[in-house]
This record gives C-alpha cells, sequence and structure tokens, in this order.
C-alpha cells in the first residue's frame, strides 16, 4: 500500500536546511511548522535576529509602553513572506484573550497585538520568540523541497528554540539526528 506523501504532518516540527538548497533566504535556517495539511505550509525561522529592530522599537511604533525588562528582547525574521505582520512563538501556559493557535503541548502562536501588550506588561508568556513575517508554501511545495534533499525534519524542544543562541540553532537541530554539520555537503546523491 502506497502512502500519500502529503499525509505526512510536519506540524510542531522543525526543518533545518540542508547547505546548496539553492534559495539564501533560508541558508542555515531552523523553521518550525506552525500549520501543514494538503494546502500547505506555514512555518516562522527561529535563528534570524534582525540586526537593526528590537522590542522596544516595535512597541513604540504600535504606541503601546514597554515595560524595561522585555525593552531589549530580541525581534527575529519569521520569513519572506508578510514581514510586517508579527507572529509570537510561545510557551503554552499563555492563552491570548483574542486567539492562540495551539500547535502541540510545548508550543503556541499568537499573531494579535495583545500579546505584544502583555509582553510589555511583563505579562506574556515565559518563554517567547517575537517573529516579522513567515515562510509559506503552498500545497506540495515543502514536500517537494524534503525530496530534493533541501530540508531535514527534526522534532522541536522548547530548550532548542527558546535557550539556544540562535546562532548555534542550526548546528543543534541537526545534533539531535546525530549529524556532524561540517560533514554534510551541498550536493544530493542518489545509489
Amino acid at each position: 500500500m502506497m502512502h500519500d506523501p502529503i499525509s505526512l504532518d510536519l506540524t510542531g516540527k522543525l526543518l533545518v536546511a540542508m547547505p546548496g538548497m539553492g534559495d539564501p533566504r533560508f541558508d542555515r535556517s531552523v523553521i518550525f511548522v506552525c500549520a501543514h495539511s494538503e494546502e500547505g505550509a506555514m512555518g516562522l525561522i527561529v535563528n534570524k535576529p534582525a540586526s537593526d529592530v528590537d522590542l522596544g522599537a516595535v512597541l513604540e511604533q504600535l504606541d503601546i509602553e514597554v515595560d524595561p525588562e522585555s525593552r531589549h528582547m530580541p525581534i527575529h525574521i519569521g520569513g519572506p513572506v508578510e514581514t510586517s505582520r508579527g507572529f509570537v512563538l510561545h510557551s503554552t501556559e499563555y492563552q491570548s484573550r483574542l486567539k492562540t493557535l495551539e500547535i502541540s503541548e510545548n508550543f503556541g502562536m499568537t499573531a494579535t497585538l495583545d500579546v505584544l501588550e502583555d509582553i510589555a506588561a511583563g505579562d506574556g508568556p515565559r518563554a517567547a520568540l517575537i517573529m516579522l513575517g513567515y515562510a509559506g508554501w503552498g500545497a506540495g511545495q515543502l514536500e517537494g523541497e524534503i525530496s530534493r534533499n533541501g530540508w531535514l525534519t527534526v522534532d522541536a524542544g522548547a530548550e532548542l528554540i527558546f535557550s539556544t543562541d540562535d546562532d548555534a540553532k542550526w548546528a543543534a537541530a541537526l545534533g539531535t539526528l546525530g549529524v556532524d554539520p561540517l560533514g554534510l555537503s551541498g550536493m544530493a546523491g542518489r545509489a
């Protein structure tokens, strides 16, 4: 019995970019998959901090008073789609008053303004990454990229996402599979 490759559900998993995948926007990216279905997939890059903006700057633009402890929280580049739209990937003890997408037992995602207001007031999630933009794939597109060796899939751990330094997340994600990044090649082969 053949299985339809689209029946694979990657929601709550990590995509780890392989060397030589061909898209410089995703070089050494680690993407948390927030939703995956037959219609496509949506994810957030968790290891690419924006160099020119922090939470304080974003909240000032929104006229939200910011708690000094939260002011310098980094903003991440979540992906190349809708780069002015904000998303917060967070621990599940936090629930928005408006709408939180429950992804798994360890992760929720909120894209409503109230999560930023709560973070600014010191009442936000225990662990969170704030992103601008997201990565999106149409029906079958992500599965095709995986079959062409563009991505490895890895189980998502809260410590890797929320506690590991951004510049170490790619190698750490590969390490969960026992893969040494130095041994990876950008060339795919077939036997």
